[in-house]
Parts: structure tokens; C-alpha cells; sequence
């Protein structure tokens, strides 16, 4: 069944304080309810290349199918995912596969890399692809939480016990990622799937934003502009550039009307809730 409405989006990208070029790259369309961020990797060689590349593959494949609404919540008996999220990670790698073989074929290009972090809002769920550092969160209601788990060096010593998750914070091993799109033959993405429900926020951004601003600061700005998704995007990014600004910052925020998800029995009963 089709959505009877478009989700409610918005996304914005800026170079920095300190870099001359921007390396990130974004997609987002609410009526398909895609979105997608990539973020070339920093010391690699055509980095704005990579994440374009991986922006363009993701989303011009994924938009018709979207589209389409065929078969998005079927499941599929050997992985536990629905079609969404099969089609959501064979595009990931399908990127990989592009920019890996651009890499080898330019010599421009040698070495270019890209995170990406994607999401795919569909009937009741989201299905949330990631390789690298860029994340998604959520607020739902009072409570903002990291979906995505870092592909990085940083990420390893903290689930090893070798770092504190404060410590983390003032750690020079930030920016280095473990597994990244274009590197290598094959990077696979990790891929999660969630309820969605009413009122629900979800924000992708790059390791610009959160270098800057603390994950806390993050999610009281997004909870304080809720009713206004642009002018919190633009809050970030004027935060971010006022700690520093020492990368390219992007942010997609994406918010779930009430009219966005299937009628069922617990939406409307939420809409009249809200409504009497």
C-alpha cells in the first residue's frame, strides 16, 4: 500500500571551517522515503568523487523500485529481511563495486573512498544500511539513540575496553574507519531494521557534526526544533562550524507523519489520541 503522505525532510551540507572543497554528499526524497549520506573519506585521493558515486548509484536504483511499493515488506525466509532491506544492501554493494572499479580504472582516482549511512522508510519500518562512520539516530519522543555502530579503530577500542566511552571523546584515532566503500574489492554494509512510529526523527549525518558537537547536544537541539526540521539542520551545521568546523558537516533529518504510515488499528487510535 502506497503512503498517503510524504515523509518530512530536509538536508543540508557545508565545507567547513577549514577544508576548501566539500567531500560529502546527500540524497533525500520524502515521497519515496529514501535517504542517503556519504562522506569521502578525508587523506584519500578523490574523496568528492567516491561519495557521489556512491550517492548516485544508491539512489537512482533504489527510487524506481521504491516507487513502485512491489513487494517492500515481503520478508525473506533465509536472511530475516524484508525486500527492502535486500535491495538496500545490494546497492551498497553495487556501490562498492563502482567506485572500487573507478579507483582501478582512473589513476586520478587511486585510493578514493567513501562511508555512507542510508535509510529506507517503507509501510511500518526503516531499514538502515551504514559502512564506516557516518550514523543515524533517532529521537522518539525524549529518547535520542545512536542505530548505527561506527566501522572504526575508535569504535574497536571502545568495545574491547581499551577506551572509555569519555575518554573516546578527546581521542586522536577519531577519523580512521575500518571499513569504508571503494577500498577493497568488498565491504559489506550492516544492515538493521525498526518500527517506525508517529512523530519519529531520524538524523544521518557525517563525523563532521559529531567531532563537533556533542551526540546530547545533538539530540536537545533536533528535540527543541522538532516542529521545524529545517531550522534544526541549520542549527547543527552553525554549531558545528562555530566548535571548529574542522571537517565537511552534513545532516539529513527526516520526520514520520501520522499520515505517512498504513492505516492500521494503532494509528488511528494515535491520531485520535493526539487530535481529542
Amino acid at each position: 500500500m502506497a503512503q498517503l503522505a510524504p515523509l518530512d525532510v530536509v538536508s543540508l551540507s557545508h565545507p567547513g571551517m577549514v577544508r576548501t572543497h566539500n567531500e560529502d554528499a546527500v540524497f533525500v526524497d520524502g515521497v519515496a522515503g529514501l535517504a542517503v549520506l556519504a562522506d569521502g573519506m578525508g587523506g584519500y585521493n578523490a574523496g568528492e568523487v567516491a561519495s557521489g558515486i556512491a550517492v548516485d548509484v544508491i539512489s537512482k536504483n533504489m527510487q524506481p523500485e521504491l516507487m513502485s511499493r512491489r513487494d517492500l515488506t515481503k520478508v525473506d525466509s533465509t536472511s530475516g529481511f524484508t525486500h527492502a532491506a535486500l535491495l538496500l544492501r545490494q546497492q551498497i554493494a553495487l556501490a562498492n563495486k563502482s567506485i572500487y572499479e573507478a579507483a582501478q580504472a582512473r589513476p586520478e582516482c587511486a585510493g578514493m573512498g567513501t562511508t555512507v549511512v542510508a535509510a529506507v522508510f517503507f509501510g511500518e519500518r526503516a531499514s538502515i544500511g551504514h559502512v564506516g562512520d557516518s550514523r543515524c539516530y533517532r529521537l522518539r519522543a525524549d529518547h535520542f539513540e545512536q542505530l548505527t555502530r561506527d566501522h572504526s579503530l575508535l569504535q574497536e577500542q571502545i568495545d574491547s575496553g581499551m577506551l572509555t566511552p569519555e575518554r573516546a571523546k578527546y581521542s586522536l584515532n577519531k577519523n580512521l574507519v575500518t571499513r569504508a566503500l571503494g577500498v577493497e574489492p568488498v565491504a559489506p554494509a550492516d544492515i538493521a531494521e525498526y518500527r517506525i512510529e508517529p512523530d519519529d526523527i531520524y538524523l544521518l549525518c557525517s563525523d563532521g557534526l559529531t567531532d563537533m558537537v556533542d551526540a546530547e547536544v545533538v539530540g536537545s537541539i533536533i528535540a527543541e526544533k522538532r516542529t521545524n526540521i529545517p531550522a534544526a539542520a541549520a542549527a547543527l551545521i552553525d554549531l558545528a562550524n562555530r566548535n571548529g568546523g574542522r571537517d565537511n558537516v552534513s545532516v539529513v533529518l527526516v520526520r514520520v507523519p501520522a499520515e505517512f504510515l498504513p492505516s492500521t488499528g494503532w494509528v488511528q487510535r494515535w491520531l485520535a489520541k493526539k487530535n481529542g
